[in-house]
């Protein structure tokens, strides 16, 4: 089978219902995890229970909707799950780019950096490093420049948000 590609299909939401043929919903579910769904999966039923909901939602459905539905329940959960969605894309694209900036800085520039997350001044880190705090400056510019920082207090923040934003496969730090 053919692995489910995001980009093909925009963001998009799976609503199934629980009680399928010849698959069941959580059946059909556990396949389209292994083969990479990236969108949230609503399931939908009349006849659901407590304990088939949380194992629903424990294995990475986004929600367990009984029917019938109350008002805009539906459209609203779908609206919420395209949002999360959405802004789960926003962050792994940001993280893709953040780890393509960190691979291409030099040797040095990864040194000066593991300095300054250590909170380490640019002359401790000329003396740490053997270099003066001129070249240590313009490490620090050119570190900037690649991940797009202005300050050390955004360099840290975006690479803790990095931390926190899993690579697909395992996890992942600067």
């Amino acid at each position: 089978a053919a692995a489910v590609r995001q980009d093909d299909w925009g963001h998009a939401v799976v609503l199934m219902d629980i009680r399928m043929e010849p698959l069941s919903g959580l059946n059909t579910f556990e396949k389209l995890t292994q083969l990479g769904c990236p969108w949230p999966v609503l399931f939908l039923t009349g006849h659901g229970d407590v304990g088939m909901a949380v194992a629903a939602v424990k294995n990475g459905a986004w929600d367990f909707l009984e029917k019938p539905f109350q008002d805009n329940l539906l459209v609203d959960r779908v609206e919420q799950a395209l949002a999360a969605a959405s802004a789960q894309q926003q962050a792994l694209g940001e993280a893709q780019r953040l780890r393509a900036a960190l691979a291409s800085l030099s040797q040095r520039e990864r040194e000066v950096l593991d300095e300054l997350l250590r909170g380490h001044y640019n002359k401790t880190i000329a003396d740490h490093l053997g270099i003066t705090p001129r070249t240590v400056e313009f490490h620090r510019a050119n570190i900037f420049a690649k991940l797009g920082v202005h300050s050390a207090v955004e360099l840290a923040h975006q690479l803790g948000r990095l931390q926190a934003v899993p690579v697909s496969g395992g996890t992942d730090t600067p």
